[in-house]
Parts: structure tokens; sequence; C-alpha cells
């Protein structure tokens, strides 16, 4: 069955570019070019990933990330004619998946959102929960309870603290990191993980003295577990 990709962008000679390659390589592809109707459409049916560009009329990217975030964990990859750091920072922490500086390159769109699409599968019949002092990260259900409590959490950080807590005490460097959470063909940088880990941090700090996440200086980081 093919995959339901929407499209959020209001350039239409970018967005139709977008659509006829990805239909090419087998996609299904909703068009919309403000951020009212991407709420609209995609309330309407809900895709296995959106592709959404920041600069929108009536509701910028930003707002209609949030907006998904609140109901949603599907994938989202952010388009930016801008280069600078703060923006895409900005976009991971709210949740996005990825993001992507125009102008780019059709292939390199395509591997980012296969490698996006494949990152988000996990088998059902995968069990994937932690439990440690005051902290469960349940992949199965993509929840972090914190000391009693449902924290919401990005797909992506639940997926990093998972990953460092699955081996406690092992020391990852970040570009371990970027290459088993986020994906080998990611095209990202290490700031990304600082930033991923300095949301978690906010979250769990201080909950327990029997674990703690650290950072290993000059190296990178580890789940530590008294």
């Amino acid at each position: 069955m093919a995959r339901n990709i929407l499209v959020v962008e209001d350039d239409r000679n970018i967005s139709d570019l977008i659509r006829m390659y990805m239909e090419k390589e087998g996609f299904e592809v909703r068009s919309v070019y403000d951020g009212g109707k991407a709420i609209e459409e995609f309330e309407k049916q809900a895709p296995d990933l959106v592709l959404l560009d920041i600069m929108l009329p009536v509701m910028d990217g930003w707002a209609v990330c949030r907006k998904i975030r609140e109901t949603s964990k599907v994938p989202i990859i952010m388009l930016t004619a801008k280069g600078e750091v703060n923006d895409r920072i900005t976009g991971l922490e709210m949740g996005a998946d990825d993001y992507i500086v125009k102008p780019f390159e059709m292939k390199e769109l395509m591997a980012r959102i296969n490698a996006v699409l494949r990152r988000s599968e996990i088998p059902d019949d995968t069990k994937k929960k932690l439990v440690f002092d005051k902290l469960i990260i349940n992949l199965d259900s993509y929840e972090l309870i914190v000391d009693g409590k449902k924290v919401d959490t990005p797909p992506k950080e639940l997926e990093l603290l998972y990953h460092l807590a699955s081996t406690p005490n092992r020391v990852y460097t970040r570009n371990q990191l970027l290459d088993e959470v986020w994906g080998f063909d990611y095209f990202g940088d290490s700031r990304t993980v600082d930033v991923h880990i300095k949301r978690l941090r906010e979250k769990v700090e201080n909950v327990s003295d029997q674990w703690a996440l650290k950072t290993v200086w000059g190296v990178g980081y580890k789940f530590e577990v008294k």
C-alpha cells in the first residue's frame, strides 16, 4: 500500500515538483499551501509523513508542527529556506524528526523521507520498555513516565533516552548517537544530539539518585546507573 505524504508548501512550483517526483517514487501525495489548510487536511486523513515548510501564510510551520504534536507522533520533516542553526533547533525542539534546507536535491529529500519512515516503523511484536527508579521509558506506547507522571516527549527525544538507557553506563559519542538513533543517512550535525540531551535533562534531571543522564566531557553522553 502506497505511503501517504502531506506536503505543506506555499510555493506552488516547489510543491508541484515535490509531488511529481514523489508520485514517480510510488507515494500518494496531498498538497496544501497554507498552515490552516494543513491542519484541516491532517485531521481529515492522517498521513504517514508530513513535509512542512516553515514560512507559510495563515499559520506558520512552527504552529502547525506544535498543533500536530498535540495529538500525533506522525513523522515531520521541516523545510526551511534558512540555513540558520536556530531554525533547525526550534524545529527539533518542537518535535520535528528532521529538517532540510532549501534549495535541496530531490534525491536528498527522498533519502531523508525514507530514513525517517524507516525509523518510525517499530514491529508490533517488539517489546521496548525500560524501568528504573521513578522512570519508565516505553517505546511501545511512546510514553515517558517520570516520578509517576506522564511527560510529553517528542519521539526522537524518547528514542535517544531509550537508546542510552538500554545499555547503562556505556559512553556514546555524538556521532555514534547520530548513526544509531537518527540513522546512518541522517544529514544533520552533532549539535542535534546536544539539543535533545538538553531537553531530556529538563524532564528527568534530579528525579532519582539511582541514575543520571551524564555528559562525558570530550567524548559524549551516557545513562549512568549506580
